[in-house]
């Protein structure tokens, strides 16, 4: 085992959930092996092409990291982990949600927004040349292609993309959304909130609704309140200094100032703890590769199921 590879407790925990050859489409690569080599990729930030001869051929490490984050695999066992830990009591459902920027590497632009062309089984081979062969919809990511479309725009940090985050009270990660550097952190709240999804290891829902919630100015509108009150859920959120001046100014028809927790408030140190434990992974903390947000951000998903392995 080398120096930040999964320990034999982490594996454990994880094997379980980890796809299964069927044996009719050849065997897989260790996946211990094979996880520790995209570990130690997202660790230290290096080309897929230097990836150490110990981890196996890096394009059989990069491969399956790329297919198993387009087809939800990696999304679908970070779930796993946290319903895990859920039934044993280890998620503090007192959440906080925040974001951070990521600074982007130039390498970063230029990804592709055509899939590739599927390739033809040996009957169709006659086919290609035929006007009825079907021809596949060119699929664009989200916000229409380029820049906007890869999560990357320009902020008062340059070329950066942003992470928007929900954590636990033990600095586990419980859902991530990756936006374009300049996007608003108050437009990405609902969103955020809506993809925590932890099921249940028995019967019943996925919990999707924390226990309380704490966030900084940044979410303080009328819009993020008046969703938390609808959904029930206990919020500390301090109040802008514009918007108490504004409703001080309107007296009685400015309302009841929101209630502030000041003791609650200081548990939002979690998220910021969250956030500089994600970026002690180099990939994370700069972003080389370049995606379509349509894809989970394949950067963040491993080190956030580290964080979730072992908090």
């Amino acid at each position: 085992m080398g120096r930040g590879d999964l320990s034999d407790a982490e594996w454990e925990r994880l094997r379980p959930f980890l796809p299964v050859s069927n044996r009719r489409c050849g065997r897989w690569r260790d996946h211990r092996q094979v996880i520790d080599g995209i570990l130690h990729r997202v660790r230290t930030g290096v080309h897929w092409r230097d990836l150490p001869e110990r981890f196996g051929p890096w394009k059989t490490v990069y491969e399956r990291h790329r297919l198993w984050s387009a087809d939800g695999t990696w999304e679908r066992l970070l779930q796993q982990v946290q319903a895990e830990a859920d039934a044993a009591g280890e998620i503090d459902w007192d959440i906080s949600v925040d974001s951070t920027i990521v600074r982007a590497h130039h390498h970063a632009a230029g990804a592709r927004t055509d899939p590739p062309p599927a390739p033809a089984s040996k009957g169709d081979a006659l086919a290609e040349h035929q006007d009825e062969t079907p021809v596949a919809e060119p699929r664009r990511p989200p916000g229409g292609g380029g820049a906007g479309g890869e999560g990357l725009g320009r902020s008062r940090g340059g070329f950066t993309t942003k992470l928007h985050l929900s954590a636990d009270g033990s600095c586990r990660p419980l859902s991530l959304i990756v936006t374009p550097g300049q996007r608003a952190d108050c437009t990405q709240f609902k969103p955020v909130l809506e993809k925590i999804c932890v099921p249940r290891l028995g019967l019943g829902r996925p919990r999707k609704k924390p226990d309380s919630l704490a966030a900084d100015k940044a979410y303080s509108n009328s819009l993020v309140r008046e969703y938390l009150r609808r959904r029930g859920i206990r919020h500390t959120i301090p109040e802008k200094t514009d918007s108490q001046a504004s409703r001080l100014r309107k007296g009685s028809r400015g309302g009841r100032p929101p209630g502030f927790d000041e003791e609650r408030y200081k548990k939002r140190n979690t998220i910021e703890r969250t956030i500089n434990r994600l970026k002690n992974f180099r990939a994370v903390a700069t972003r080389y590769d370049c995606e379509d947000v349509g894809v989970p951000p394949r950067a963040v998903v491993w080190p956030a199921i580290r964080l979730a392995l072992v908090p």
